[in-house]
C-alpha cells in the first residue's frame, strides 16, 4: 500500500470513527439517564463519620454516573426528625434515608434484628451474616411490608459501655440506675434494676453533669470525646454488649428503588458496600487515637465485670424467647444470625483470637 493510499484509507476509517462516536453519544446518554433522589439521615453533621456515611454514597454514585444519579443528603431535622427517617421513606416523603434499624424498634423487634440486638455478632460476624447469610434478603423481605429495601451503609464495631457518674461493680449497683440507653438494650437492663431514660444526644451532657441520669451509652471513643462526656461521669465501660456490631442501613423507597435502570441499580449496591466497609475502617483508624486522649484527660477505664455481662446475657436471652414465641417475623431473622453465630465464633477463636491476643501482648510489653 502507497503512503496517499493509506492517508486516504485512515482519513475516511478516522471519519467512521467520528461518526461512530457522533452515534453513540445519544445511546451513552440514555443508559446514564438524570436521577436525583434526597436522603435524609438520622444523624447530625457533627458525627462526621456516622452522617459521612451517606455523602461517601452520594460522592461514589455521582463520580461512576459522571453526575447523572444524583443523592441529596441532609441531616437530622433538615427534613424531618431523625428518628422518622425510616418513616419518610415508606411514604416517599423522599427516597432514600441512612438510619439504624433498632430506632425503631418500638413498632417491632423485628427492626432491630438485623441492625444490633444484644449479644449478637461482632462486625465482621454480621458483615458475613449480611453479604453472604442471606441477612440483606432476609431483613429486605420483612421491610417490603413498609415499602422499603435496604442496604448495609457502616458499622461502628463494637460500641462501649457507656460513661458512668459512680463506678459499677456489681448486679447489684444497677438497682434504680437511671441511664440513658437505646431503646432494645433498655429493655433488658430494666430486667436488672436499671431505669431505662431516652435523652437526645444534645441533652445528654447536662443531664449528667446535673445527677439528672447517673450514665449514658454513646457510641465509642472517636464520637464520644467531641461531646465532653468525660468531664461529668469519669468511668467509661466496656464493652457496649448490646452493640456488638451495629449495621447502619441505607434504606430506599421500594417503588422509587425499583424504577432505577438495571445499572443504576447495581452501582447503588456497590456503593453502598463500599460506603459500609469505608464507616468501620474510619472508626477503626480513629478511634485509638481518641482513647488515648481520653484517659490524658482523665477518663477511668473500666470492664463491666463477669458477674454483670453474665446477668445481662441471661436477661437477653429471657427476652428473646418472649419475642420468639410472640413474633415470627423476629423469630426467622434471630434464628437465622443464632445459627451463624456458633459457627462465627468457634472460627474466630482460633486464629484470630490467638493472633491478636499475642499481639496484645507483645504491645502491653512495650514491644509493638
Amino acid at each position: 500500500m502507497d503512503r496517499r493510499s493509506f492517508i486516504t484509507k485512515a482519513a475516511i476509517g478516522g471519519v467512521g470513527a467520528a461518526a461512530a462516536t457522533t452515534l453513540a453519544a445519544p445511546a451513552l446518554a440514555q443508559a446514564l439517564p438524570k436521577v436525583t433522589w434526597r436522603l435524609t439521615s438520622s444523624f447530625p453533621k457533627s458525627l462526621d463519620t456516622i452522617y459521612g456515611g451517606a455523602e461517601v454514597l452520594s460522592k461514589y454514585l455521582s463520580e461512576a454516573t459522571d453526575g447523572n444519579f444524583q443523592i441529596q443528603v441532609f441531616s437530622a431535622g433538615e427534613l424531618v426528625p431523625g428518628l422518622q427517617a425510616a418513616d419518610a421513606v415508606t411514604a416517599a416523603t423522599v427516597e432514600a434515608c441512612h438510619t439504624v434499624g433498632y430506632y425503631y424498634w418500638g413498632k417491632d423487634p423485628t427492626w432491630a434484628v438485623a441492625a444490633a440486638v444484644p449479644f449478637s455478632l461482632s462486625a465482621r460476624g454480621i458483615n458475613a451474616w449480611h453479604y453472604h447469610g442471606g441477612g440483606i434478603g432476609l431483613y429486605n423481605e420483612f421491610l417490603a411490608q413498609h415499602n422499603i429495601v435496604a442496604l448495609p451503609g457502616g458499622n461502628t464495631g463494637v460500641q462501649m459501655g457507656g460513661w458512668f457518674r459512680k463506678e459499677i461493680n456489681t448486679v447489684a449497683d444497677l438497682q434504680g440506675l437511671k441511664m440513658r440507653i437505646g431503646g432494645f438494650a433498655g429493655k433488658i437492663v430494666e430486667k436488672l434494676g436499671v431505669v431505662p431514660q431516652q435523652i437526645a444526644g444534645g441533652d445528654i451532657y447536662p443531664a449528667l453533669e446535673k445527677g439528672t441520669i447517673d450514665a449514658s451509652e454513646w457510641v465509642g471513643p472517636y464520637d464520644d470525646e467531641k461531646l465532653g462526656f468525660f468531664k461529668v461521669a469519669p468511668y467509661y465501660y466496656y464493652p457496649g454488649w448490646w452493640e456488638g456490631g451495629p449495621t447502619v442501613h441505607f434504606m430506599f423507597n421500594k417503588a422509587a428503588y425499583d424504577g432505577l435502570p438495571p445499572a443504576y441499580r447495581s452501582l447503588l449496591h456497590t456503593a453502598a458496600q463500599a460506603a459500609d466497609a469505608n464507616m468501620l475502617q474510619l472508626y477503626d483508624y480513629k478511634n485509638p487515637a481518641a482513647i488515648k486522649s481520653l484517659v490524658a484527660q482523665g477518663t477511668q477505664l473500666r470492664p463491666f465485670s463477669p458477674e454483670i455481662l453474665e446477668a445481662c446475657f441471661n436477661a437477653a436471652n429471657e427476652v428473646y424467647a418472649e419475642m420468639e414465641a410472640s413474633n415470627p417475623a423476629f423469630k426467622k431473622i434471630w434464628e437465622s444470625i443464632k445459627a451463624f453465630r456458633s459457627e462465627n465464633y468457634t472460627w474466630a477463636q482460633i486464629a484470630e483470637y490467638n493472633y491478636d491476643t499475642f499481639m496484645m501482648v507483645k504491645q502491653n510489653e512495650g514491644k509493638l
